[in-house]
């Protein structure tokens, strides 16, 4: 049974709703389809199901792109309603008839609904009937056909095995040998030998004679082979044993020698510390300079419509469908010119499939290229082409408006401001990097500290990488260096503990901010996965920042996808805390491979709140959203 069907305007406008009579819906479905689906670029999937307290739908939608609306229809998960996608066609097949711009109810649409349900139910009905009037008709047909090609087997058995001699030697040679070796289901042969080779529809008197057939695995040449690969093994080992005794010893790395200049005695130049590294360092604050998070980055728009045109001209080149229909040169020009010709799925594939492989080869997943290709199709099908405009561009124009929307925060991502509203309320805001190993967390936990320092923000660093040897260590040099206190435990503790102690030792020193350094960890390690959620419930932080590196492909949909998965999947709480932002790392080493940026934000809705680019305290800065766009369709 219907629930809902809603049309609206793409401006939120509700023009005309159907609603079963009593049936109230429970939740905001029509909110989250918007949300989820319809402003994150994933219109062409087929369906969105929605979960609320008591009750779990599923939504189903069309668009009249020319006119700016959508067809909504919401039915319950558990039916599986055959007529919706039906149903969804005519109904806007006939609104668009009637629709005027001007008027906003629709009274008199409710009689032809109900007769367009009737309709679309009936054909249901019939489709259904027939399909179960096939199954059975299919059904006689392949009994008969097996009891047909049974009987010819047995007459062939029959008449091989009255063959005699002759046909003893097609068993040994030809494709009926394998009758006397019993095939597994797997492929493997099995041999018969002795009083228990007797295979039922064959001939065994000649397989009795033979003896164990030739096929069989021979045990004697497995022992020879063994005996062979041993005596290797043992002349190995002895001339192992004959080497010189000055070559067994273990070669030491020597310095090198350069002409003209002294040797040089010391190889470790690293400073010399004690073991708790209480040894003072110089500041380097003043040295490294201004942030780059600080400095206006300007995006140079220079020739940027000649980039665009050579764009569609090379999508065009690209784009020149195989055997498709061409039309005659006078009416092409004449659409062209009047702007009357309407676009339709087969015009738009040459187009959105050059544009797919485009932004594959920018390092961007395959499944999230396909997805928002697909949107993109959905979002201008059945629109009318402007005048002397080409197919090409208007695709590319269309991409550009779904990634800027993409990459576009939609909530503020000012740190320094909610750093200072958790300081009027008394507390320290505390940020969690997490990860997958060796993408550069600690590296980049010291910038963002560096970055927080020039802001005249107090900053202490948790070290919860109580996993790693030597992650105390190398986060404790970051602490010197900066000159910021750090709270460590050492190694083999509770992470969850020990972040919950360095926050109550920060609120009692009145610290700003805490900076948690976590064990990087793969998706799939379910141990370290749990003890993160635990981290994030136990303590929960004003922001989980996950750190992925620019270099990943497909893998980015991966990683996000399942660290996501975990975190909702072991936590103890109603409302899951899920990842807030990305830090993009190695950003400096992709050149215009910039395809990770888009995967991780389309797969987690999260924002990109930080870059590395560098090696230095100054090398953080924010995401250009236009610049990567750019990039992505240059």
């Amino acid at each position: 049974m219907l629930e809902q069907l809603l049309i609206f305007t793409r401006g939120g406008l509700i023009l005309w709703t159907y609603r079963e009579l009593g049936n109230a819906l429970k939740g905001s479905p029509i909110d989250a389809l918007i949300r989820s689906c319809l402003l994150e670029e994933r219109s062409g999937d087929a369906s969105y199901n929605y979960s609320a307290p008591g009750a779990a739908y599923t939504l189903k939608w069309t668009f009249h792109n020319d006119l700016g609306l959508i067809f909504v229809a919401v039915f319950r998960q558990f039916l599986h309603l055959l007529y919706v996608d039906d149903l969804l066609a005519a109904v806007k097949r006939e609104f668009s008839q009637i629709y005027d711009p001007k008027r906003v109810v629709y009274p008199d649409f409710d009689d032809t609904f109900r007769q367009l349900q009737i309709e679309a139910e009936t054909r249901a009905e019939e489709m259904k009937k027939s399909k179960q009037l096939v199954k059975p008709a299919a059904a006689s047909s392949l009994n008969k056909k097996q009891q047909g090609n049974g009987g010819s087997g047995n007459n062939q058995k029959k008449s091989g095995s009255s063959k005699g001699g002759k046909g003893g030697k097609e068993n040994g040679d030809g494709e009926s040998g394998a009758a006397k070796i019993g095939l597994f289901e797997n492929g493997t042969g099995r041999s018969f030998s002795g009083s228990n080779n007797a295979v039922p529809g064959v001939d065994n008197s000649e397989s009795d004679q033979t003896g164990p057939v030739s096929t069989a695995f021979d045990v004697n040449k497995l022992q020879k082979l063994r005996s062979k690969a041993g005596n290797k093994k043992i002349e190995a080992a002895a001339k192992k044993d004959s080497r010189p005794e000055l070559q067994q010893k273990k070669l030491t790395k020597k310095n090198r020698v350069w002409d003209d200049s002294p040797t040089e005695t010391k190889l470790d130049f690293t400073d010399p510390v004690d073991e708790k590294g209480d040894e003072a360092v110089v500041p380097v604050m003043a040295d490294q300079g201004t942030s780059m998070m600080d400095r206006d980055e300007a995006f140079t728009s220079e020739s940027e419509d000649d980039d665009d045109d050579d764009n569609s001209e090379q999508i065009d080149k690209n784009a020149k469908p195989e055997g498709s229909k061409k039309k005659g040169w006078f009416s092409s020009i004449f659409q062209s010119i009047s702007g009357n010709t309407v676009l339709e799925k087969a015009d738009l594939e040459p187009a959105l499939k050059a544009l797919k492989d485009r932004l594959m080869t920018k390092n961007v997943a395959e499944e999230i290229a396909q997805k928002l290709c697909e949107s993109v199709a959905v979002s201008l099908e059945g629109k009318k082409l402007g005048s002397f405009t080409r197919v090409s561009s208007t695709v590319q124009a269309a991409m550009e408006e779904a990634l800027l929307r993409i990459l576009t925060p939609r909530r503020s991502i000012d740190i320094l401001r909610d750093v200072h509203a958790a300081k009027e309320q008394g507390r320290p805001y505390v940020i969690v990097f997490v990860g997958v190993n060796g993408v550069g967390k600690s590296t980049n936990l010291a910038k963002v500290a560096y970055w927080l320092l020039q802001h005249n923000v107090t900053v202490m660093m948790a070290a919860c990488d109580t996993f790693r040897s030597g992650a105390v260590e190398q986060l404790r040099t970051h602490a010197r260096r900066l000159q910021i206190p750090i709270f460590e435990k050492g190694y083999e503790k509770d992470p969850a503990i020990v972040a919950k102690e360095a926050i109550h030792e920060a609120s009692q020193k009145h610290t700003d901010v805490v900076l948690v350094d976590t064990a990087g960890r793969m998706q799939d390690n379910e141990p370290l996965m749990r003890a993160l959620s635990k981290l994030i419930n136990l303590n929960s932080p004003d922001l989980v920042l996950f750190v992925g590196e620019a270099l990943v492909g497909n893998d980015a949909v991966d990683q996000l996808s399942k660290f996501n998965q975990k975190l909702a999947d072991f936590s103890t709480a109603s409302n899951a805390r899920l990842i807030d932002g990305i830090l993009l790392t190695k950003f400096d080493t992709i050149d215009d491979k910039v395809g990770a940026a888009l995967s991780m934000v389309y797969i987690s809705g999260a924002p990109v709140m930080f870059v590395g680019c560098g090696q230095s305290y100054t090398d953080l800065k924010k995401l250009n959203v236009k610049s990567i766009v750019k990039t992505l369709l240059k």
